[in-house]
């Protein structure tokens, strides 16, 4: 019962979703000298996974709080993924980078927000109205496994777009688990 409501409501989330973010979102990252990402909680659990399948696309990536992440420069696309665009610590982030001359893309449930106000594109996942008390999806899961889900379908077109080869991607990934 839970896994068929929890599949209809990120279906439902990802239908109100504009179709033309997975090319936008390409767009920016191609145009980018480097990519750095951030989130907080949970939402960063789903930048890890973004920013592993990029790297295994062939971009170069950081993840924002690693103890090796490079300082981020003008040419730089800083990705906030928060669904409120209200975390504290997402908005000196933004502030910090764009000050620098990166452009920074907002993932958020709402269109409108701190950070949304300073980024230069926002990709709203679904409608603010659908992000409601949901049985057995607490505290942000909708937006969280929508926003993943959404992701990887941005990874899929990157490599249908690219034609990168699983070969390459296995090449690409980790070698030292």
């Amino acid at each position: 019962m839970h896994q068929q409501l929890i599949i209809e409501k990120i279906s439902s989330i990802l239908e109100a979703t504009d179709d033309s973010y997975d090319v936008k979102l390409t767009s920016l990252l191609d145009s980018a000298k480097r990519i750095f990402i951030a989130g907080a909680g949970r939402s960063k659990l789903v930048g890890n996974f973004f920013a592993m399948r990029l790297v295994h696309g062939g971009y170069d990536v950081s993840v924002v709080g690693e103890i090796v992440t490079p300082s981020i420069k003008d040419g730089d696309l800083l990705i906030i993924i928060s669904g409120s665009g209200e975390t504290e610590q997402l908005i000196a982030f933004t502030k910090s980078a764009k000050k620098i001359g990166a452009k920074i893309v907002l993932i958020s449930a709402k269109s409108e927000s701190t950070i949304g106000d300073m980024a230069d594109a926002v990709f709203q996942i679904g409608r603010s109205e659908q992000y409601g008390k949901v049985l057995g999806m607490p505290m942000g899961t909708v937006f969280e496994l929508s926003t993943l889900l959404f992701l990887e379908a941005t990874i899929s077109h990157v490599i249908h777009e690219k034609g990168i080869p699983e070969e390459i991607m296995r090449e690409r990934h980790a070698n030292l688990e």
